[in-house]
């Protein structure tokens, strides 16, 4: 059997003039209206009730500046809108708000185009309004993300260029305290008795605790905007446990604390060793402040599947397991009340934290109340 002829098309079942009817009741999305000369609603689509609130039987018959807030009324808006439709463009396009049947507003995409008999005179106009509220709603949400951010930025380079100003201000009379009292205390402007050598140590020690708090607060600050560079090299960690120990030794020997180097192998970091003397130097402080006289302090290094360490342990009181990440975080201080003999304000873990994350390591602490603590840094291996 021969294939049949393709057939050139097949004759449409919908009446030529049911077509524009069907159309037009199909389409939800879009409000599809018809206006006479004047403004009046011809014809009202499905979308356009569904958009507006108002049945075909209640719009039809009045002027479209319903839809129009009063204020745009007033100002000759719609109606400008039809007489820049009839001109030589044919169209106009408007963004604006709309008002539905209940008088609550939306935003709308709103194109009206004039409507022409075949000898091209003036007939009516055609109006297309789509709901723009999801749209708009996003876009001030990202505009006002925005400027939140730019605030944040803007405050953030404030507190910056605040603490970087303070810093020196406040370092300069400091540095001055601390060398009076060295000169004092060299017997430069005279004689000093034991009492006044014991005065002028206490001045020094609280001079170099108000610069240390000086430094974490800048540090933190230039950590949290980002200032901080890291130059990244082998560094071995051995090396730098052997610099941080010498620079620990005098505090903790004022406490009677015996400072000791514990098993370590040959282990090198990729990192910044500035970085990992600062972070080993934040540790050994914090452990030389809550361990008691007379106590234990001991340092060692090594590798693991993770990388490379150095851990810290002392024979403190240790850390609750429910605070283990809570001193890490800022302004954060196990102990703290008015009457704490601990000097701080609780930034020195968070800044060794944040740095030795930079440098794709980590700080974690393994610790019981009443058997010490043992803080480990970890980072990655060269």
């Amino acid at each position: 059997m021969g294939q049949a002829d393709p057939q050139p098309g097949h004759a449409s079942s919908i009446p030529d003039d049911e077509l524009p009817r069907l159309l037009l009741g199909s389409v939800r999305d879009y409000a599809i209206v018809a206006l006479d000369l004047d403004g009046h609603v011809l014809s009202w689509n499905v979308g356009a009730q569904r958009l507006t609130g108002y049945s075909a039987e209640e719009i039809i018959g009045k002027r479209f500046t319903v839809l129009y807030p009063a204020e745009d009324v007033a100002r000759g808006v719609p109606d400008r809108e039809l007489k820049t439709a009839a001109g030589p463009r044919g169209r106009v396009e408007n963004d604006g708000w709309r008002v539905r049947k209940d008088d609550t507003l939306f935003w709308a995409e709103d194109i009206t185009t004039a409507l022409r008999d075949e000898k091209g005179a003036l007939v009516g106009f055609a109006k297309v309004i789509r709901d723009l509220s999801e749209r708009r709603a996003a876009q001030e949400r990202s505009v006002a993300e925005a400027r939140r951010a730019a605030r944040i930025d803007t405050g953030a380079n404030v507190k910056t260029d605040f603490l970087n100003t303070m810093s020196h201000e406040l370092r300069t009379p400091l540095n001055a305290i601390g060398g009076y009292a060295e000169l004092i205390e060299m017997g430069v402007g005279g004689p000093v008795t034991k009492q006044q050598r014991d005065y002028l140590e206490r001045i020094r020690g609280s001079q170099q605790q108000l610069l240390a708090i000086i430094n974490d607060l800048l540090s933190f600050s230039r950590i949290e905007t980002g200032q901080i560079t890291y130059d990244l090299g082998p560094v071995s960690l051995q090396a730098v446990v052997a610099t941080v120990l010498e620079l620990m030794a005098p505090h903790a020997a004022r406490k009677g604390i015996h400072l000791a180097r514990g098993h370590s192998t040959r282990a090198v970091a990729r990192a910044d060793r500035h970085k990992v003397e600062q972070i080993l130097l934040n540790l050994l402080s914090n452990s030389v402040k809550f361990t008691p006289d007379g106590g234990r302090i001991s340092t060692s290094t090594g590798e693991s599947k993770s990388g490379v360490f150095i851990s810290v342990t002392d024979s403190g009181p240790g850390v609750p397991a429910n605070q283990r990440e809570t001193i890490f975080e800022p302004f954060v201080q196990l102990g703290r009340s008015l009457s704490s003999a601990h000097h701080g304000i609780g930034l020195g873990l968070a800044i060794s934290r944040d740095l030795a994350r930079a440098m794709d390591g980590d700080i974690h602490v393994d610790s019981s109340p009443n058997h010490g603590a043992m803080f480990v840094l970890t980072l990655p291996k060269a």
